[in-house]
């Protein structure tokens, strides 16, 4: 089980369930727990649940909370307060692209303060995408010059669905754990938003290079999730 935990917290029991559902499905060894509704299931927030989830959550380590709305966070607010651990810290995000790169960073076995920057980092790519300033990628250009030195593989996207959130979660976990420096069409093969920024689509050619000692294993790692 990884060491940092999530919890969701929503005015919704289903909605919470879903994201935990989602986020869950990128990271199977990372603690998620969903803090949704009140008490009684209805459409609000519940201390004493959120409140559960944390201290559930805490006994396997540390936590990154999200939250959906003002109030819900208000309450995440007086938990934190009354609990006094710094080892449980709520995160300004979206929540659901913040809970899924959240989630990829803590199976990547990123502690507290890395859970959490993902978390901003999925706030940053929101609001530059919500200001309309995202660059157009042309799909399956490649962005970068690759290294002399790098071993390289092309692959031709398998999905239906071209690169989405779960296949770029599955390739920044294949590319984790190693000794090496992994791209895809040269953006951060660790990086679930750099993956999902390519716009790469189904039947699409992507190169895969890696550098470093565990260069071949990284690649094959990452070509058998793309392909």
């Amino acid at each position: 089980m990884a060491n940092t935990a999530l919890v969701i917290v929503s005015h919704s029991v289903g909605l919470a369930a879903g994201v935990t559902e989602v986020a869950q499905q990128m990271a199977p060894d990372v603690l998620i727990l969903p803090a949704g509704g009140t008490d009684e299931g209805g459409v609000g927030t519940s201390f004493d649940k959120i409140d559960a989830a944390v201290n559930e959550a805490i006994a396997s380590g540390e936590v990154v909370i999200l939250s959906d709305l003002g109030s819900a966070t208000m309450t995440v607010e007086n938990v934190l307060e009354f609990l006094d651990d710094d080892r449980a810290q709520w995160v300004d995000g979206p929540l659901v692209e913040g809970a899924v790169l959240a989630a990829v960073a803590a199976q990547q076995g990123g502690d507290l303060v890395t859970v959490i920057n993902a978390v901003k980092e999925a706030a940053t790519q929101w609001d530059y995408a919500s200001n309309g300033e995202v660059e157009e990628t042309p799909s399956g250009a490649e962005s970068a010059t690759l290294p002399t030195d790098a071993t390289t593989a092309t692959v031709v996207l398998a999905d239906p669905d071209g690169l989405h959130a779960r296949p770029a979660a599955m390739v920044a976990r294949a590319a984790s754990g190693k000794d090496a420096q992994v791209t895809v069409n040269g953006v951060d093969a660790r990086s679930v938003l750099a993956l999902m920024g390519l716009g790469a689509k189904y039947g699409d050619t992507v190169t895969v290079a890696a550098t470093g000692p565990d260069a071949a294993l990284a690649i094959e790692a990452v070509v058998k999730e793309l392909s």
